[in-house]
């Protein structure tokens, strides 16, 4: 269930806190060929499955980057902020990939609130965002992200 935070005020009150861990998501072939071609990274162990079955990984993987552009929507089944007109990606200050991302695994988002600060017009959130992968105990990604808020 999606935590809502009725204002930037509250959610500020929630720095320091685990805010939650959202739904799993299937990260299939058809979304990794999707962003090779979107990207150009057309490497084999991302899109060529027979290739793929004999190579370190036993079956095609996700991106590294496929994985961190999936933070939208992850973070997205986690927690949202209303009172806010825009939210912009403003940037990562730490990215990690811990684990890969074989195809058919379900991926979710666990996320922690680091900060919250003011910024001209509006509100600086910086989030730990820990992609968890079902049934594997290292986590795919954590990344330290920071996200622009105004009115």
């Amino acid at each position: 269930m999606t935590k809502v935070f009725p204002s930037p005020d509250a959610l500020a009150e929630a720095v320091g806190t685990h805010i939650g861990t959202g739904d799993w998501t299937t990260v299939d072939q058809q979304r990794i060929d999707l962003f090779a071609e979107a990207t150009g990274d057309h490497q084999w162990i991302h899109v060529d499955p027979e290739r793929a079955a004999t190579g370190p990984f036993g079956t095609t993987i996700a991106h590294g980057f496929l994985t961190l552009s999936l933070l939208p929507v992850l973070v997205k089944q986690v927690y949202r902020t209303e009172g806010v007109g825009m939210a912009v990606n403003y940037g990562l200050n730490k990215v990690r990939f811990m684990h890969p991302v074989r195809v058919g695994s379900k991926v979710r988002a666990s996320v922690d609130l680091v900060s919250v600060e003011e910024v001209p017009a509006g509100r600086q959130v910086v989030s730990r965002v820990t992609v968890e992968i079902d049934g594997v105990d290292k986590p795919a990604c954590v990344a330290e992200t920071v996200t622009r808020l105004y009115g």
